[in-house]
């Protein structure tokens, strides 16, 4: 018993976290286009037919957007299709980097509207990202994010 009221974070110092961690640095949009510029795997976050969905995707940092492929006529396909002129999904994208053994990584988050790229103007441009799915079958739909939020952070020293 120490004598000072229960819950009073005042009276106690700041410490790194009750196992020795350091707290998440938060990533200011420059540094988080930094990190995921490289392309690589993430992870596609929307509402579809059965609810809430996950999906992993390769994707490209293109212009500012994600890019990535999937099939035409495709669950992901119809899923983010609105039926509605104009009308776009909102969606998440997630890519992160981590190092289990050294309890290191970061995290970025874009928050935004998917838009089916259907312009041949458009595909020709989007093609230039050189986005290749690892998933086999034909995935000629490209579809591209525009970001309207990008967030991140970093925990310990990864890079």
């Amino acid at each position: 018993m120490t004598g000072e009221p229960a819950g009073s974070a005042e009276a106690r110092p700041a410490s790194p976290g009750q196992d020795g961690g350091t707290p998440p640095l938060a990533l200011d949009e420059d540094e988080c286009l930094r990190l995921i510029s490289s392309g690589g795997v993430g992870r596609l976050a929307y509402v579809g037919r059965y609810g809430p969905t996950i999906l992993p995707v390769n994707y490209k940092l293109h212009e500012g957007t994600i890019v990535f492929r999937t099939a035409q006529d495709s669950p992901t396909d119809e899923d983010l299709r609105t039926g509605i002129s104009n009308a776009e999904y909102q969606v998440a994208f997630e890519i992160d980097e981590l190092d289990p053994a050294a309890r290191a990584g970061w995290s970025v988050l874009i928050q935004g509207s998917l838009h089916h790229v259907e312009s041949e103007e458009e595909r020709a441009s989007v093609r230039e990202a050189g986005v290749e799915p690892w998933a086999g079958g034909v995935r000629e739909l490209y579809l591209r994010i525009r970001p309207s939020r990008i967030t991140g952070r970093r925990v310990g020293q990864a890079g």
